[in-house]
């Protein structure tokens, strides 16, 4: 039986403004819920949500929620970094704001499901509810969604799994939503003006340190650890005849060491807090398992050692750039098994 009442979360943005609309159309009552999050938020995000509920003709509520995600998502963020650590703030995000905190403001709101404009599919079998990739392998976003469990799930709804960006494009030129709709923006939501580095620098609280090769032999001095990710070759100020990479940050000592392309490669790492869509890790199947080490990057063949909330992985294929701190989100075929947060490549 179709839910009577579900609420979108609604960011004044192309995808959950089609949410909105495909959903009005679907089911009984539809209202839209826009989230503050942070003091820099664009004020354009309240207006844009306004303009489509409007133009939707339902109504929308505001929440704000900056206070919990400067607990939950902006300070873990910035403390991963001290550590030498590349957080992913997004899964933060889904984790304790979207998919905890608005998912039971939308159930006091009396409402049956919450819906997102999440590119991932959810479907109910014999064996529970199961998360899916988006059939649109350009916008897939299943890697930031590998914390839900059964009981979030079961009341969440994923309309753009199903279709293709330009198809959600047509719709919203279809409805006339464009005028309506802000811009979209790759950049990390409560980072001003995409200014990473800046924000990074202010906020991580950072010291000047020595750079040194994997022989020990310094090089010159960086800025501050929390500037500089694993593989990283770009702004290192290095005076070299061959091109260096960040290949370690090893924040107890303050040092960022760097290397040849060659000594970015890994065949294996541990996770920990892992995470499974069904509840229970695969420990009997563990066979046509593939992993990804970050958003962006190509599922690959993994074998894995599970151990309570630990993880021994070891690729069929040595993997560039494993950053600790970063996800790996384990898959077979479609359907997302969990995920966990690399502690460390080996």
């Amino acid at each position: 039986m179709l839910p009577k009442k579900v609420a979108v979360a609604m960011s004044g943005g192309v995808d959950s403004s089609v949410t909105a609309a495909i959903l009005k159309g679907r089911y009984h009552q539809v209202i839209g819920i826009t989230m503050l999050l942070h003091s820099g938020q664009d004020k354009g995000i309240v207006e844009s949500t306004r303009k489509v509920a409007d133009k939707l003709n339902i109504p929308i509520h505001t929440v704000d929620f900056s206070k919990l995600f400067e607990q939950r998502v902006i300070t873990p963020f910035c403390n991963e970094y001290r550590q030498g650590r590349t957080p992913n703030p997004c899964i933060y995000c889904n984790k304790h704001i979207k998919f905890d905190a608005l998912l039971k403001k939308a159930r006091q709101l009396g409402v049956d499901c919450l819906a997102t404009g999440h590119y991932a599919r959810v479907i109910k079998s014999t064996n529970g509810y199961q998360l899916l990739r988006g059939v649109d392998r350009s916008k897939d976003q299943s890697y930031f969604l590998y914390n839900l469990r059964q009981h979030q799930l079961k009341n969440l709804i994923f309309p753009m799994g199903s279709l293709y960006k330009w198809q959600t494009k047509k719709i919203a030129k279809k409805l006339a939503l464009n005028n309506s709709i802000r811009p979209e923006s790759q950049d990390i939501c409560f980072i001003p003006n995409g200014d990473y580095s800046s924000f990074i620098f202010n906020y991580a609280q950072s010291a000047p340190g020595y750079i040194i090769d994997t022989e020990g032999k310094i090089l010159g001095k960086h800025k501050g650890l929390p500037g500089y990710t694993i593989g990283q070759r770009q702004g290192l100020g290095l005076d070299s005849n061959r091109r260096m990479y960040v290949i370690k940050l090893d924040a107890e000592k303050n040092i960022l060491i760097v290397g040849g392309q060659e000594h970015l490669y890994r065949c294996n790492l541990n996770a920990s807090q892992l995470s499974w869509v069904s509840g229970q890790p695969p420990l009997d199947e563990l066979d046509d398992i593939t992993a990804r080490i970050r958003y962006r990057s190509p599922a690959v063949e993994v074998s894995l050692n599970i151990n309570q909330d630990n993880a021994g992985v070891q690729f069929k294929k040595p993997q560039k750039a494993i950053a600790p701190g970063q996800s790996i989100v384990f898959y077979r075929g479609d359907f997302i098994l969990g995920g966990g947060v690399i502690e460390s490549p080996e």
